[in-house]
């Protein structure tokens, strides 16, 4: 069961850039009630902060491209507050879809600059404040910004599993606890589930933000589909503008990244191969086992609510 004072669960889904992590967090915001999602993405510094490589290329994927104290406060005003902490500009509010637009060029919004209302403040993605009285209030997500372009997964896919989650839900069944916890009728205090997606969430660097995860999902990707993904990619909205991959960025940058923070992971440190169980489970890090790296997304999908529901069984309802 969760603590008397705890208002959220959070759940995270991390892996290498172009994993499907973003896709599969919005696909599950869509099939759990209660659900909104923290972008890791939106915990970026200044585009003049980001650090720098040996080969002059900015480095977006590393722990020091990140405000991480940022980003702990962040998630411990979620498990407290069961919201996201607020942005002061009204104008900016999130996606609710789930990837299903056709991608396109995103180009620069010039709110999203420096004359932002948050550009001054040591955490540009959000301003922690007090409560909100609605469940999940606007919030200044460049993250959201991103399309993730057409769903990979069917209609009739998604269908399936929201009726799996809606019977699960249904009185006298495992989940019910999850809609029926709020005492008035607003739902000011039915537990929430905070859906936390990021690139960087299971290393070493990140280990403060790693222990306030209740729900540790893992994506693996080769190196081949990775590059395939990201290079088709038309960018990415940052707080200062707008950023293209120069070529050769997933090579010289996204891949070696990902490699040096997450082969403590993997058996002999190969991040295409085994993941080592002894590791994952000590750590409490879910992945698929024993159905190969690139796995599909619908597939991804029904063992993501399977295995949340399990969890959310095991460990909160």
């Amino acid at each position: 069961m969760a603590a008397p004072d705890r208002k959220a669960i959070i759940v995270g889904i991390s892996g290498c850039s172009s994993s499907g992590k973003t896709t599969l967090a919005r696909l599950l915001r869509d099939i759990f009630p209660n659900t909104f999602i923290l972008h890791e993405d939106d915990f970026y510094k200044n585009d003049k902060d980001i650090p720098i490589s040996v080969d002059g290329l900015a480095d977006w994927d590393c722990a020091e491209a990140l405000s991480l104290p940022d980003m702990e406060q962040a998630l411990a005003h979620i498990r407290t507050h069961g919201v996201l902490p607020v942005s002061r500009n009204p104008h900016l509010t999130c996606r609710t879809d789930h990837g299903s637009r056709r991608r396109q060029a995103v180009s620069p919004d010039p709110s999203l600059t420096h004359h932002s209302p948050l550009s001054d403040l040591s955490t540009r993605a959000y301003l922690l404040t007090s409560t909100p009285s609605t469940p999940q209030p606007d919030l200044f997500s460049k993250e959201d910004q991103n399309s993730v372009g057409k769903c990979p997964v069917s209609d009739e896919t998604i269908d399936a599993m929201k009726a799996k989650v809606q019977a699960w839900l249904q009185p006298g069944q495992p989940g019910h606890k999850l809609v029926a916890s709020g005492s008035d009728s607003s739902g000011a205090n039915t537990l929430r589930i905070c859906i936390f997606d990021g690139f960087l969430l299971y290393s070493e660097e990140t280990r403060a933000t790693m222990e306030q995860i209740d729900v540790r999902l893992f994506l693996r990707v080769s190196h081949a589909k990775a590059t395939q993904r990201r290079e088709a990619r038309d960018g990415y909205v940052t707080l200062e503008g707008f950023w293209q991959d120069p070529p050769g960025y997933v090579d010289k940058i996204v891949w070696p990244n990902y490699v040096k923070t997450h082969k403590w992971l993997f058996n002999d440190g190969d991040v295409e191969g085994s993941p080592n169980r002894a590791t994952l489970e000590d750590n409490r890090i879910l992945t698929q086992l024993n159905r190969g790296i690139d796995i599909d997304m619908a597939t991804t999908l029904e063992w993501a609510v399977d295995t949340l529901m399990h969890e959310l069984e095991g460990k909160f309802l």
